[in-house]
């Protein structure tokens, strides 16, 4: 990724308004391509709702989005539906992002479908998804409740690949796996982006799992973000007391370090 090359997504100066609440506030962000950036926060922060303003899920009261130098603000129709070839996501929840009553073929195939790609075409593409999720051709003949969570995210991870995107919302991807498999799925992230070049906004409430992935990592809270720059910066030295707590607050996995880890936490906490 070249330092001079143009940002793939602008977010200018974004608000979203739920009725009287306002979920985003002046939000301004650039992801460059073959980037990954990260968005953390807590619960309710406005992470998520982000994402959706991106996919066109919310809509933005002000402000600007764009995508390669186009306006997709308020894109509608025909013209939001060509944008998903381009950007595409990764939900949360690997047991309810795949519809348990198609085959994981039928599921792969419906965004080729749709775009107008034969079924013989569709299927070749699927197979090569498959293969670089490290999951078996002959997958396309089982059903979701077939596979872990593990597998079934590897498979929502090759739906989002289908259309070979240049962009992917990654929203909470890896919070509802345990962290063996949650570690695994990150290096498949890491190896995917150098094997294709996609970007990713990468949405975590740990700064333990962007600081393995992420270039860059903003850090929202009420709706406002507090802080980005590099990665390994916010991730292990963070200026803003808020981004401080949510450092304290992510496990480690020796239990002398997470006991002074917690100690500090709660100075900062009390603060």
């Amino acid at each position: 990724m070249s330092a001079a090359s143009a940002p793939l997504l602008t977010v200018e100066n974004v608000d979203v308004h739920y009725g009287k609440f306002q979920a985003l506030k002046n939000i301004s962000l650039e992801i460059s391509p073959g980037e990954c950036m990260g968005l953390v926060g807590e619960s309710g922060s406005g992470k998520s709702t982000l994402g959706k303003a991106i996919l066109g899920l919310a809509d933005a009261s002000s402000g600007t989005i764009r995508f390669d130098g186009q306006d997709i603000t308020r894109l509608r129709g025909r013209a939001r539906r060509n944008l998903a070839q381009s950007i595409q996501v990764v939900f949360q929840d690997p047991y309810g992002s795949l519809d348990p009553a198609m085959t994981i073929g039928q599921i792969l195939a419906e965004p080729l479908r749709v775009a107008g790609v034969s079924w013989a075409e569709a299927k070749a593409t699927i197979i090569e998804m498959l293969g670089r999720v490290r999951l078996p051709a002959e997958s396309i003949e089982r059903y979701p409740n077939e596979f872990s969570g593990g597998q079934r995210q590897r498979i929502a991870i090759a739906r989002a690949l289908v259309r070979r995107p240049r962009l992917i919302i990654c929203d909470e991807p890896v919070s509802a796996l345990d962290l063996t498999t949650q570690a695994t799925i990150i290096d498949l992230f890491i190896e995917l982006q150098r094997e294709t070049g996609v970007a990713y906004l990468f949405v975590s409430h740990d700064l333990g799992v962007v600081r393995r992935i992420c270039h860059r990592v903003a850090v929202m809270y009420k709706g406002e973000i507090l802080e980005q720059g590099p990665g390994e910066q916010v991730t292990t030295a963070p200026a803003q007391p808020y981004s401080q707590r949510l450092l304290m607050a992510s496990p480690v996995a020796d239990p002398d370090a997470q006991a002074e880890r917690r100690e500090e936490w709660l100075k900062i906490r009390a603060a």
